[in-house]
């Protein structure tokens, strides 16, 4: 995430939205943050909550900038949504992953001399029923994200079978008051038919395994106060590929919400093993306005 962008963004968020007169009636926080996949969530996991502040008979939409580093590698994440009557959000994300010190072994091993892989998202969610504040069961949501790789060299060399997939999920988010030392506690769980390799970066399908398979995820957060949220995400893995296998992802996290127009999200994160490379940790940053 360059400097440049950091700071436009931030005008953006804070100087373009204030010249509306409303950003949606839901109450504070209720539209998660976005994920590195663009829908609307954690960071890593998809939440049956749909984007922005929007409610019954409004619109509403979020932009967002994410950036991790980890020992080996850096994903740069731009994304946006849009968010109708609360029962419709509709997403698009851009990755870029810098490759770093995997550019050796892919030089060495394949003779590539790509530095970076990038992918672009395509997501839906629907509300299906339910209401993550009252409702005894919480508020379930299903999602499709269509994932696309701009580049097929490397995920092909490795052994990946295609360069798109759909990942297809369902989710279900629950806020119970007061249930931890007086505070409010957010609980999700999300079940994912996914063929990605890590996450779509690395191809869909392999010499391994090439059919849908069922991912487990979830997370939980917990409300200091309506500003502050701390939590943490698991998310489980296909291990298609033959070249490396494949670690299930997680994280803890601390999300500011100083503004109902604006989120920011920080990260410690832990992605395993990632092609070859081992025990990829490090942290995790993203801004999200809200319109």
């Amino acid at each position: 995430m360059t400097a440049r962008r950091l700071v436009t963004l931030t005008i953006a968020l804070l100087v373009v939205p204030a010249a509306m007169a409303d950003i949606g009636s839901r109450i504070w926080a209720t539209g998660g943050v976005t994920t590195i996949e663009g829908s609307a969530g954690g960071g890593l996991v998809p939440w049956a909550l749909l984007g922005s502040y929007a409610s019954d008979e409004e619109w509403g939409g979020t932009v967002a900038l994410g950036r991790a580093e980890v020992d080996d590698y850096s994903l740069s994440v731009t994304g946006a949504g849009l968010n109708w009557n609360n029962r419709l959000e509709i997403t698009v994300a851009q990755q870029t992953l810098d490759l770093d010190s995997l550019v050796f072994t892919l030089k060495d091993g394949f003779g590539l001399e790509q530095d970076e892989l990038n992918q672009d998202i395509f997501g839906a969610k629907i509300r299906l029923v339910g209401d993550v504040l009252y409702s005894p069961w919480g508020q379930w949501s299903a999602g499709v994200q269509y994932k696309r790789q701009r580049d097929f060299t490397v995920p092909s060399a490795i052994g990946a079978r295609d360069d798109s997939g759909t990942d297809v999920y369902v989710s279900g988010s629950k806020l119970f008051f007061a249930a931890v030392m007086e505070r409010n506690l957010l609980v999700n769980l999300t079940a994912r038919a996914t063929r990605a390799n890590q996450g779509g970066l690395l191809g869909f399908g392999g010499d391994r395994n090439n059919s849908h398979e069922l991912m487990m995820e979830g997370s939980v957060g917990l409300f200091l106060n309506r500003q502050w949220l701390v939590g943490a995400e698991y998310r489980q893995k296909p291990d298609n590929l033959g070249f490396a296998t494949e670690d299930d992802w997680w994280d803890l996290f601390v999300a500011w919400v100083p503004d109902r127009r604006l989120a920011v999200t920080g990260a410690l994160v832990n992605l395993g093993d990632v092609a070859t490379l081992e025990d990829q940790q490090g942290l995790y940053l993203s801004l999200q306005g809200s319109f």
